[in-house]
């Protein structure tokens, strides 16, 4: 009933996972991250231990193929689940029981994974990967969510539209964007607004929140409004060319 991306920027470190479903609220259960460290999705008929317990095993250095297997093999139901992962090893790896509702399935790549159920066809998840491969030209959260268009646009969930989410942490212990569509008629474009909305002040005041290098931050409110009017100017020429 979903179909998700986990993607590492190794440049940057960033991890960052995309996910849309005709399920309400997805974004509160499917998408984990441990920030420089690794991911877990679990979905199909979802067992939210999963996302808990693989944060503690990355956490512990358990790599991809391990902690599959960890969180599927006591797992009753596994044959009904779906989950796909970043380890801390850096690699991928999917679960993909055979009781999932097809079409079902996921695909591994060296620096992403896609996985979905109840979709419409394998084309969904290829159309997924094929954007996230191609469009290096947009920033990190343009291009995932252009890439579940992409597979939206090639039928997505079978059953229809209603939840989406965007989730990336960079080397902080708190995301860098987390966007949630919790019901929507149209819920990527949703989301495709709401990062737009993000650009608008958010992402520029970002740089002035206390961080570990400088758990302080920046205070002094007349500093952080010149700032973010300088960023603002920085993007908008950017965005000129």
């Amino acid at each position: 009933m979903t179909w998700s991306i986990i993607f590492h920027d190794k440049a940057s470190g960033r991890i960052a996972i995309a996910v849309a479903t005709r399920f309400f609220a997805v974004g509160a259960r499917v998408p984990h991250i441990a920030p420089l460290k690794g991911a877990v999705c679990t979905q199909a008929l979802l067992n939210p231990l999963y996302g808990p317990h693989g944060l503690r095993l990355i956490r512990e250095g358990v790599g991809a193929t391990d902690l599959v297997r960890i969180l599927t093999t006591p797992d009753a139901g596994r044959e009904h689940r779906q989950v796909h992962v970043m380890g801390a090893d850096g690699k991928f790896a999917a679960h993909t029981g055979a009781e999932c509702v097809p079409w079902c399935g996921h695909w591994i790549g060296q620096n992403m994974s896609v996985a979905g159920n109840m979709l419409a066809g394998p084309e969904v998840v290829a159309e997924t990967v094929r954007t996230m491969r191609e469009r290096h030209d947009l920033p990190l959260p343009r291009r995932l969510i252009a890439a579940l268009q992409a597979g939206e646009a090639a039928g997505g969930d079978k059953r229809g539209k209603q939840s989406a989410a965007l989730l990336i942490y960079g080397n902080q212990d708190y995301s860098e964007l987390d966007l949630r569509v919790d019901d929507h008629a149209a819920p990527l474009q949703e989301l495709e607004r709401l990062e737009a909305v993000s650009r608008e002040r958010w992402t520029h005041f970002r740089a002035f929140v206390p961080t570990r290098e400088n758990p302080a931050g920046i205070f002094d409110r007349k500093e952080i409004d010149t700032g973010i009017e300088r960023s603002i100017e920085r993007s908008l020429a950017a965005e000129r060319g």
